[in-house]
C-alpha cells in the first residue's frame, strides 16, 4: 500500500446526497456498480440519486466526503437502520486513489460519527462480485452474516455487521 498523502492531508466533509462533492462518488458508484451486477450506469445513478436526501443526513444519517488538494478522493454514508442499529451504504474510494487506506479511514471515520450518534450495531449488505469490499469489512472487525465455505454468487448479497464498544459511564 502507497500513500502520496497523510491523514492531516485529508478533508472531511459532512454534505447532503445532492451537495457537488458527492457528485463524483456518485458517479464512478454508479460505473463500478454497472461494471459489476450488468446494469447500466445510467439506471445505477438513477437508482443512488433517487435514494431519500434525508436518509443521509442529520440526525439519523450523515455523507462523509474526503478530499485531498480539493479533489474527492473517498466517502460513505449511513441511514438509520432502527433505533440502536446504523447501516452502511456507499462506501467509495476514487479508483486512481485505492490500495492507499483511504476505505479503512473512511470506515473508522464512519464508525466514529455512528458511535457520537449513540447507535451501538452497525449493518451493510455488499455485493457478490466486490472481493475487496469483503476484504474491507472482515479486516474491518465486521462479523459475517453469510457461510463463508460458500461461493459469492452462491451467497449473493453479503450482510455483514458489528457491534460498537459501550463507552464506560463517566
Amino acid at each position: 500500500m502507497t500513500h502520496d498523502f497523510s491523514p492531516d492531508d485529508l478533508r472531511v466533509h459532512q454534505v447532503l446526497q445532492d451537495d457537488p462533492l458527492a457528485a463524483p462518488l456518485l458517479a464512478e458508484l454508479a460505473v463500478e456498480y454497472s461494471s459489476r451486477h450488468g446494469r447500466s450506469a445510467g439506471q445505477q445513478h438513477a437508482e443512488l440519486l433517487a435514494h431519500p436526501l434525508d436518509a443521509f443526513a442529520p440526525p439519523g444519517g450523515a455523507l462523509l466526503v474526503l478530499t485531498y488538494e480539493g479533489e474527492a478522493v473517498a466517502g460513505g454514508a449511513f441511514q438509520r437502520f432502527d433505533a440502536e442499529t446504523a447501516e452502511l451504504k456507499r462506501i467509495w474510494t476514487a479508483r486512481e486513489r485505492r490500495r492507499r487506506g483511504l476505505g479503512r479511514f473512511v470506515l473508522a471515520r464512519l464508525e466514529a460519527e455512528i458511535a457520537g450518534r449513540g447507535y451501538r450495531r452497525i449493518v451493510l449488505t455488499t455485493g457478490p462480485r466486490q472481493p475487496e469490499a469483503v476484504g474491507l469489512y472482515l479486516a474491518g472487525g465486521y462479523t459475517a452474516l453469510f457461510d463463508a465455505e460458500r461461493s459469492a454468487e452462491e451467497i449473493g448479497p453479503h450482510r455483514f455487521e458489528k457491534y460498537l464498544p459501550v463507552k464506560a459511564a463517566a
